[in-house]
Order: C-alpha cells, then sequence, then structure tokens
C-alpha cells in the first residue's frame, strides 16, 4: 500500500486509475458489503475532475493566444497577456499533481484549437472585428503545445 500512497503524492490522476483498477479486481474476489460500483465511479470522477480542470485552463490559454494574435483591439491585450500568464502556472500546477496527464497535452491542444477557434471567432464577430478574411485565418490557426504551455506570446496583428 505504500506503493500506492506514494502514486497519490507522485501523480494523482495515475492514481485515480490505479485506484479505479483495483477496487474493480477487490469487487470480483470479495463479498464485502461496499457499493463497489459507485465507489469505482466516484474515484474514477476524481482523475475525471483533473483533467477537465486541464482542458479547462489549456482553452483558456487558447482563447487568449488566439485574441493577441488576431483582435486589432489594444486595451484589452495586458490583460489577456495576463491571464495567459497566470493560467500557464496554474496549468503547470495541474500537471505537477498529475504528471502522467502531460501525454494527454498535444491531443487536449488539438481538441481545444477548434472549438475556441470558434468561440473567439464569435467574440471577434460580436466586437465588430471579424472580416471573412479573419474568419478563414482562424479556421487555421494553429499552436503547438509548447507555444501554449510554454513562454511563447504571438505579435500584435498588423
Amino acid at each position: 500500500m505504500a506503493a500506492d500512497g506514494d502514486l497519490y503524492h507522485r501523480d494523482f490522476w495515475a492514481w485515480t486509475q490505479a485506484q479505479a483498477d483495483a477496487l474493480r479486481s477487490a469487487a470480483r474476489i470479495t463479498n464485502l458489503p461496499v457499493d463497489w460500483e459507485n465507489v469505482v465511479e466516484e474515484i474514477e470522477t476524481l482523475g475525471r475532475s483533473e483533467r477537465r480542470e486541464l482542458v479547462s485552463r489549456i482553452g483558456t490559454i487558447i482563447e487568449h493566444l488566439l485574441k493577441l494574435s488576431f483582435s486589432p483591439a489594444e486595451m484589452p491585450r495586458r490583460g489577456w497577456i495576463e491571464t495567459v500568464r497566470r493560467v500557464r502556472v496554474e496549468v503547470q500546477a495541474v500537471l505537477d499533481d498529475s504528471p502522467s496527464l502531460r501525454r494527454e497535452v498535444p491531443a487536449i491542444v488539438a481538441n481545444q484549437m477548434q472549438t475556441v477557434a470558434r468561440l473567439v471567432a464569435d467574440l471577434l464577430d460580436d466586437a465588430g472585428e471579424l472580416t471573412p478574411d479573419l474568419r478563414a485565418r482562424l479556421r487555421t490557426a494553429n499552436f503547438s503545445p509548447e507555444q501554449v504551455l510554454g513562454t511563447w506570446l504571438p505579435d500584435a496583428p498588423r
């Protein structure tokens, strides 16, 4: 059990997955009056919420990087930069708690790029900043995981 406790402190997400598997195995060989199915579900939910938090924070970073890349607005730029920097720190905290989620980052970034680009297009449209050319450029926008989580910031649009 010490190894599981160690994993809990090293990689929370991996711990939730291992515990769910162990509970499923235990349920097959014991007749203890435990609501195994729901206990497993709760443990898995803890892990899923950790991943959802990562997805949400990466989405926020991408949103603000897209705004920095494509919005001609000057006033909110500083706030967008501050948000990107703050949320990158928050993402790092999630990845420090659950390092095995790091392998999920490329897929999360790819999925969030498309979803968030549509959101940003709507936001820019609402602000009267969206042109057909800008919409097309947003559809093909792509940031690497290193750009999203590193120190990179886009130049202001020209």
